[in-house]
């Protein structure tokens, strides 16, 4: 387990749950809020493995919940199904090129609000639902497959930036003799 990696993403998760909650003006600019959450949950699974992306699923939905009208942990189980099912897959998913991480993006985006939604329903709450819900749900989804992309990018600097350069082991080993000359 890379802990500057883990270290990274939890950090980004919180900052990304705060930017939501504390700079509104995208929200009230385009009617919605995008959720930064589920394109880190791509970015964990795929890069860093399950027990990163459950760090990310538990606190950043504990920490979205704190600051939405939520009930507490409600965020959890929808981005720790979308870990799982990224993680679990990862080794087949092409995971550099960025078509793919647009498309992993707006599926992962466009499943947790519907995932929160059955789980609230399921609860016994009652959301605020109408065809403006669409509209939230769609820019939710376009918003957070832009987002992802740029998450990969983000993180590949910043890991080059922060992280040692792997040792390169050449063919030479220094305990073979070569012999010159005819035996």
């Amino acid at each position: 387990m890379n802990w500057l990696r883990t270290i990274l993403i939890l950090a980004a998760g919180f900052a990304a749950v705060f930017w939501q909650a504390a700079f509104p003006s995208l929200r009230h600019w385009l009617g919605a809020q995008v959720d930064l959450l589920p394109p880190l949950m791509v970015y964990a699974a795929l890069s860093s493995g399950l027990m990163t992306a459950g760090l990310l699923a538990f606190c950043g939905g504990l920490w979205l919940d704190a600051l939405s009208a939520n009930p507490l942990g409600v965020s959890v189980p929808p981005l720790l199904f979308i870990g799982l099912a990224l993680g679990l897959k990862r080794e087949l998913i092409l995971r550099e090129e960025p078509f793919a991480q647009l498309s992993l993006g707006l599926a992962a985006s466009a499943l947790a609000p519907p995932l929160t939604l059955g789980l609230l329903l399921t609860l016994g709450h009652a959301p605020l639902l109408g065809w403006g819900s669409l509209w939230q749900w769609l820019v939710m989804s376009a918003g957070g497959a832009l987002a992802t992309p740029l998450v990969f990018v983000v993180f590949g600097w910043l890991e080059g930036r922060l992280a040692h350069a792997r040792a390169v082991e050449t063919s030479f080993r220094p305990d073979r003799e070569i012999r010159r000359g005819r035996s």
